[in-house]
């Protein structure tokens, strides 16, 4: 055999092996060296959340996690291809399209429930509506009841950009609510009369909020409730018509739908780690759980990490039921 065909044969070798190699299934050994990969969306409950459950997977079931930064649609495609596992609060009804292609291709699964009582709405100070005496502050706003009546009044809402426009907080950059806010915004007609304004993040649309309330002035926006920020101060859900999947397709003038803020996970996380699976089928919080993280991180200014830690050592009543109790009494070493 000459020198050439040698090569030649132990290339074509080499190309086979590595080709069986690729189609072998990951075995038990492997899949545990693979980290879970957590969508860290860009809001605080989610990131509380996915600390929370990370804290468990590496405390409890030895495994590393890791946490990237996201878009929401940008999660569900990543976590659809495998390039991502789990996202901890879906928000399904603003990403219906994405959950509906990845459930039907059997690249997206749904776990459940974190949490059932969560809302989201158009929503404005209250003062804005019924005064405050305390603060000494007159309703500017007496007839605003609904999102349609704000069309009377932006002057009390001005762009300080541009003072001849109204200004509306439509969500947070990159989110898939935001795009529906605004499309239902424009369908109101609002846009002749209103700027819109979506910041960069949760903490900025939470900021630019607490601040005008602080102050007494007009703001109007997109948030969700309850959280932390709901708790401090007093904000009016604007009204709309009843929810009706028609006309939120076709249109989006009536009330949001129901928000099912639930686990999501990719089928690779579910073929490689099914003891990880059967956690997330158990882990259940509340709204009010999740607001008390929230107000903990808020008031001690503590982080992600410090707040799941937080969780963990004073609510052993709830996660320890997500887990064996072999499980369980590591986490708890690692807390001590």
């Amino acid at each position: 055999m000459s020198k050439a065909k040698s090569h030649t044969i132990l290339w074509i070798t080499s190309i086979v092996f590595a080709a069986m190699l690729s189609i072998l299934p990951v075995n038990s050994a492997q899949a545990a060296d693979q980290p879970v990969i957590f969508a860290d969306l860009n809001w605080d409950s989610i990131q509380i959340h996915n600390r929370i459950a990370g804290f468990i997977i590496e405390n409890g079931y030895g495994t590393d996690v890791e946490y990237i930064p996201a878009g929401t649609a940008i999660a569900y495609e990543a976590i659809m291809r495998g390039d991502m596992d789990v996202d901890m609060e879906s928000w399904t009804s603003n990403s219906q399209h994405l959950y509906d292609k990845g459930i039907k291709a059997g690249t997206l699964f749904d776990l459940g429930a974190n949490f059932k009582d969560a809302r989201e709405g158009l929503m404005v100070p209250t003062y804005m509506i019924k005064g405050d005496p305390k603060r000494g502050i007159k309703p500017m706003t007496p007839g605003l009841k609904t999102v349609a009546d704000l069309a009377k009044y932006p002057e009390f809402f001005k762009d300080p950009e541009d003072p001849s426009m109204g200004l509306i907080y439509s969500g947070v950059t990159g989110w898939t609510a935001t795009q529906k806010t605004e499309q239902k915004l424009t369908n109101y007609g609002l846009d002749d009369k209103f700027n819109f304004l979506a910041p960069g993040s949760d903490a900025a649309l939470a900021g630019s909020m607490v601040s005008a309330y602080k102050r007494g002035k007009g703001w109007v926006g997109y948030y969700w409730g309850p959280t932390w920020v709901m708790g401090m101060i007093d904000m009016t859900f604007l009204e709309e018509a009843p929810y009706d999947a028609k006309v939120w397709n076709d249109t989006r003038l009536c009330d949001y739908p129901n928000s099912d803020v639930n686990i999501l996970v990719g089928k690779s996380l579910m073929d490689r780690a099914p003891e990880i699976i059967e956690m997330f089928k158990k882990y259940e919080t509340t709204m009010a759980i999740t607001n008390e993280c929230l107000a903990y991180m808020k008031n001690e200014k503590a982080s992600l990490e410090e707040v799941a830690e937080w969780f963990l050592k004073n609510n052993q009543d709830v996660w320890t039921k997500w887990v064996p109790a072999d499980k369980a009494a590591k986490i708890k070493a690692a807390l001590n």
